[in-house]
């Protein structure tokens, strides 16, 4: 079959994991996978829906990618995610040139709707949103080869006054730990070394099917595997660790002592007014207690700023208590307004130079917090995992159990022989900057 197809994956790395999944099943059908828009027959965008910002990258992409039906090979365009979820009606309306749309709990329909399209057939496949796909383990990884996100759960009950996701993804659904495990293996004999688990809020996963949280179970039966070396934990809520969890990742020691804990803000009324289960005290206490059992957790979290209502006062409560708690790895989003959230209707929203000024101060500050931290890592030595060669500088670049790819800073090793992508090996820290580390190998590579 020569009819090639090119995927642009949108968003977050949840959704570059469904994208994942439905590269394999067209791949495993006989179609031909190409990044040549210009040369594909069939282009599939997999949207992001989140924040108006990725509306607006999405609905760009789609103007995009719908000219090379006009002027190139492309005989059939096909939209699936979050805004094709969430914006269905609007998007066949507004914009004809789409053949094809598959809502968030369709993607294994793809092959149905590429064979559809390329028959000069419209296909528009939408269910409940709770329903949960067939697994589908034979995915292609698109990540470097050596790393892999792992989604272990789908939707979202938390119903934050800010976010959509629970209208557009649904109530948690999770995968059993036997489907899991099956996926990790098969990524293990793929090369793959880091397993990065990931869902909307991965610290309850298995409340829904099993009654009770079953990450530290999951996490047990996924350090087995032969081949993984690494496990990552992204998106835990810190109201939901619980002692068992870190007893998981004291005693394991593939899972790395890393932990993406978003916690939006540190003032109380703010907090209230985002439904947000915690409080300030609550954070701190989880935030101390894995500290005082894992002295070396790097902790990474996310911050809104400019959340309606948010008066000088409490904005001033967070930045006390970043500067208290230093963070190791900390992001700040201003508030988008999303339709269809308690928050875009509330009373107070505030100016986007307020916003922005406020993730700027924090930002600063975080900044010297990240230099004073780096520093104190100088002469320590890390294993590193290697993730390519900058020619112009002759070194190597890397990342350590503290930095999760894409988001967290890296290491630039100085290495005597030559290194491959993916390779872990020991190397010392001898200098530091705001975000990143600089060393040097210590002894022979392990593969």
């Amino acid at each position: 079959m020569n009819i090639k197809i090119t995927f642009i994956s949108l968003g977050c790395d949840k959704n570059l994991v469904d994208s994942e999944v439905m590269l394999g099943l067209l791949r495993d059908k006989g179609y031909t996978l190409t990044n040549d828009e210009e040369n594909a027959d069939v282009i599939v965008i997999n949207t992001c829906g989140f924040i108006q910002d990725a509306k607006e990258e999405s609905i760009e992409t789609i103007i995009e990618m719908g000219q090379y039906k006009e002027n190139g090979k492309c005989k059939a365009l096909i939209v699936t995610g979050c805004l094709a979820q969430r914006y269905q009606d609007e998007l066949i309306k507004e914009l004809p040139e789409i053949d094809a749309i598959l809502g968030v709990s369709n993607y294994d329909k793809v092959i149905e709707a590429v064979e559809s399209v390329l028959n000069d057939k419209k296909y528009i496949a939408f269910e409940d949103n709770d329903r949960l796909p067939e697994s589908y383990i034979n995915r292609v990884i698109s990540t470097a080869g050596y790393y892999a996100y792992l989604k272990i759960a789908e939707g979202c009950d938390n119903h934050c006054t800010y976010c959509i996701i629970p209208k557009i993804r649904g109530k948690i659904k999770s995968r059993t730990i036997e489907s899991l495990v099956e996926e990790a293996k098969y990524l293990a004999q793929k090369g793959v070394k880091e397993l990065i688990l990931v869902a909307q809020d991965t610290t309850k996963y298995g409340i829904d099917i099993y009654s009770e949280k079953k990450l530290p179970a999951l996490l047990k039966e996924l350090c087995k595997i032969e081949g993984i070396e690494w496990i990552r934990l992204l998106y835990c809520y810190p109201e939901e660790i619980t002692d068992e969890l870190i007893q998981v990742m004291k005693e394991e020691d593939k899972v790395l002592n890393y932990l993406d804990m978003p916690i939006q803000h540190a003032n109380n009324e703010v907090l209230k007014r985002m439904a947000r289960k915690g409080t300030k005290e609550k954070i701190s206490d989880a935030i101390n207690k894995l500290r005082a059992n894992i002295p070396d957790i790097c902790l990474r979290t996310t911050l809104i700023t400019g959340f309606p209502g948010e008066t000088r006062e409490q904005f001033e409560d967070m930045k006390e208590f970043v500067n208290q708690i230093k963070f190791d790895r900390l992001g700040v989003f201003t508030y988008s307004p999303e339709e269809d959230t308690p928050a875009a209707l509330f009373e107070d929203q505030i100016d986007e130079d307020v916003k922005e000024a406020r993730k700027d101060e924090i930002m600063v500050m975080q900044q010297n917090i990240s230099k004073s931290i780096n520093e104190n890592l100088v002469g320590n030595v890390y294993s590193v995992m290697i993730e390519g060669y900058i020619p112009e500088d002759r070194v190597y670049c890397g990342r350590t159990y503290r930095d999760a790819p894409e988001v967290d800073g890296m290491i630039f090793v100085s290495c005597p022989y030559e290194l491959i992508s993916g390779d872990i090996i020991q190397v010392k820290v001898s200098t530091s900057n705001e975000y990143d580390l600089i060393g040097e190998v210590v002894n022979e590579y392990s593969e």
